[in-house]
């Protein structure tokens, strides 16, 4: 199986995965941790290297550039991230590759335990013969989204290297910490000039996504009462105590990840941390509509109130901030970037597919901020985990389907 693009996108995925880029919803600045700059900077000096005009990396850790247009259009980014997720290892990456992928099951030299077996999951076993990219089993990859960079900076590259290519001008942002939900700030959309965007962040091969959850983020503070153990009867109030009240009062058979899926919205608990004087808990707030997003935080408030009441002595804030909200909200008013990669797609003989992202992308922020960004595959599998993986070839259609959405738009005057 060749591909003019399979050496490139495997070498520069290889390339950017080794690099640590581990987001932290606790870092301050931007980006949240300092080894986002390391790779920022490599793609900073990668893109000069290959003729691109504008490349600055901003304040806000955001490296933007240009690529000039051949011909009348819209100008169109094209946008990736460099962080990799918090829930997981991610530090000492060492990709590897697993040539001409024989359909059976992948085992992982650093954990012979762990198995990614096609039976488990049924689009590895539709790649017999692709080659195979997949951590070294203590780690994840961070194909999410480092397959989404190398593929952009693949497919900018040969717009460089060929202008006689017909396009618009291009904007390209590769942007830190979206897994934390801070990627896109304030000041993008305007730095970022166009008319409208796409992310390459999603998954398998035809997935065209423009519909995602609406998201806020919550913090649960308890402070109790602490006193010696041994003189705490009737004293002590054990903010530990409490804490699991919270959790064990939440809907937990019926609004967690664990037992949820398709349309439905959960309540998250990420993190807890503390002792028994003083207990914070981090929670997730997900649902694809305003109504039930806004009843999630309400019961979460009316759990605390609730435990808060049965225990007057400890002091229980709860805190709901928002992080970002359902991109179908705009992109359904304008249908124009969706239809254009439908098109697109279907032009090179793949079937599009939409169905709701069960997560966000910095395209829900940049859409609620006035830049449409659906959400476009890559290829990568089972995310934010030691058992990711993407193959080489997936990415390669991926890069020609960029090439072709990027020519459409230029023809289509939109």
């Amino acid at each position: 199986m060749d591909n003019r693009f399979d050496q490139e996108l495997e070498a520069r995925l290889v390339r950017y995965a080794a690099i640590d880029s581990q987001s932290d919803d606790d870092g301050v600045g931007a980006p949240s941790t300092a080894v986002q700059l390391d790779i920022l900077r490599l793609l900073e000096r990668e893109l000069a290297e290959i003729g691109a005009q504008d490349v600055t990396l901003t304040d806000y850790g955001v490296v933007l550039a240009t690529i000039p247009g051949t011909a009348p259009g819209p100008t169109v980014g094209l946008l990736a991230h460099v962080d990799t997720a918090p829930q997981f290892n991610a530090s000492g990456v060492k990709p590897r590759v697993v040539r001409g992928y024989n359909g059976g099951e992948i085992t992982f030299p650093d954990d012979p335990a762990l198995v990614l077996s096609p039976a488990e999951y049924p689009y590895l076993a539709e790649k017999v013969g692709h080659d195979i990219i997949t951590a070294s089993g203590t780690t994840l990859l961070g194909a999410d989204d480092k397959a989404g960079v190398a593929i952009i900076m693949t497919a900018a590259r040969h717009l460089l290297a060929h202008p006689e290519i017909p396009h618009g001008p291009v904007r390209l942002a590769f942007t830190p910490d979206e897994e934390i939900g801070r990627g896109v700030t304030e000041r993008l959309p305007k730095d970022l000039g166009a008319d409208f965007a796409y992310t390459f962040d999603g998954g398998a091969v035809g997935e065209i996504e423009y519909e995602s959850f609406s998201a806020d983020a919550a913090e649960i503070n308890i402070t109790g009462v602490s006193i010696h153990p041994g003189l705490a009867k009737g004293k002590m109030v054990n903010a530990i105590h409490l804490a699991a009240k919270i959790i064990a009062t939440l809907p937990q058979a019926t609004m967690t990840p664990e037992v949820t899926d398709e349309r439905e919205g959960f309540i998250h608990a990420t993190e807890m941390v503390g002792g028994s004087s003083a207990r914070k808990i981090k929670l997730i707030l997900r649902d694809f509509e305003r109504d039930g997003l806004a009843a999630k935080g309400a019961l979460l408030q009316q759990v605390c109130a609730a435990v808060q009441a049965g225990e007057p002595r400890a002091a229980i804030t709860c805190a709901i901030r928002p992080q970002y909200r359902n991109m179908r909200y705009w992109l359904e008013k304008d249908m124009t970037p969706v239809d254009l990669a439908r098109d697109t797609a279907r032009a090179l003989g793949i079937e599009p597919v939409s169905v709701p992202i069960r997560g966000g992308t910095d395209g829900s922020r940049l859409t609620e901020m006035g830049v449409p960004t659906p959400n476009l595959f890559t290829g990568m599998q089972n995310i934010h985990g030691p058992l990711e993986w993407v193959s080489v070839q997936d990415m390669a259609q991926t890069t020609e389907f960029c090439l072709a959405l990027l020519e459409r738009a230029a023809q289509s005057g939109h």
